[in-house]
Formats: C-alpha cells, structure tokens, sequence
C-alpha cells in the first residue's frame, strides 16, 4: 500500500477508535480527506480508474477486515447516475478529478421507520470540483442521488464509508418506497 494511502487509513482508524460520534469522525476526516486527494494521482493504479459503459463504478481501493471502514475510487461518466439511495453509515469523500453533483433528498413526514410510506422531498444541490471534500452522517439516514450530467466531464472521487458499503437502501421516490440492494464493486490490489 502507498505510503499516502497507508497512513490515511492508519489516521482513520484511530479516529474511528477514539471518537464514537459520527459527527465528529467525519470532522476529524475531512482534511484528512482532502490531503488524500492531494496525492491520488500517487497511489491510484489504472484498475482504479475503471469504467463501466452503463452505470458508474466503484473500485475497491481498501476494505477494512473489522468491516468499519472501506475506501472506494467511483468513476462516474457523463450522464450517471445513482438511484436516490441513502448509506446507512457515515461518510466522506473527495474529489480527485472532474464535478460531481449532489442532490439530497429529506423526508417529508419525519423519520423513515419502514419500508413503504416514505415522502421525500427534494432538498439543496452540491458542486463537488478536484480537491473539495463532502461528509455525511445518518440523521437517522443521509439520502440523495450522485452523478454527473451529460455534459460534463468523467469525474473521479474518492468514498469513505464508515462499515464495508456493499448494500443500501434504494427510493422509488414517486411509489414512496425503498428496498436494500446490494452495491457490486470491483476488487482491486
């Protein structure tokens, strides 16, 4: 492992050891975060830069063995897109190269306790450019859609989950319903 990338996940560790809120873990994270994306370019190999014609990809970069934590590198062509989905954990991510929109969702009708019934609502948008770091916590859940419009550029962003990402919950907005999925992602060494 990179010595950039070793000692990020090192630093993570021991925030996620000594800080028990999740607030306070994505506080601490996020220059660490930023710092990171700085040195992408040194640590990111070809296979983390990978593609998928039809839908964004995520390409593992780390997954802790605990499972409280995993780092991923999600490339986004033009035109993809997340489903309105939320993660069930907190998180942070940088971006490393091109704009990454983020649009959130709220419930309408206050927290979410089941699997039907939902009313969201449409909240604010965030421009994410190389360099800028974003955090969330669940509130109880943080939820929006991801991607990148047509007309801009393919984006790289680094995702840092506080558990192993490989399920969450998906919103059919209009139907008010959500479903747990499971989130492939390609393994990389």
């Amino acid at each position: 492992m990179h010595e950039s990338l070793a000692g990020f996940v090192a630093d993570c560790e021991s925030v996620i050891a000594e800080t028990p809120e999740p607030a306070d873990r994505v506080t601490a994270i996020a220059p660490l975060m930023q710092q990171l994306t700085d040195s992408a370019e040194d640590f990111l190999s070809p296979e983390h830069f990978r593609s998928e014609p039809e839908h964004y990809a995520r390409n593992a970069i780390h997954i802790a063995p605990s499972g409280n934590l995993s780092l991923f590198a999600l490339v986004w062509l033009p035109g993809q897109w997340t489903p309105v989905h939320d993660h069930g954990c907190w998180g942070v991510v940088g971006l490393v190269r091109g704009v990454l929109e983020e649009r959130s969702y709220m419930s309408a009708v206050g927290d979410i306790t089941a699997d039907t019934g939902i009313r969201l609502k449409r909240g604010g948008v965030i421009l994410l450019n190389p360099g800028s770091v974003s955090s969330f916590v669940p509130n109880p859940d943080h939820i929006h859609m991801t991607g990148v419009p047509q007309d801009r550029a393919t984006c790289v962003s680094l995702h840092l989950y506080g558990r192993n990402m490989n399920s969450f919950h998906v919103y059919d907005v209009d139907a008010g319903t959500r479903r747990l999925i499971d989130v492939p992602h390609h393994e990389s060494r």
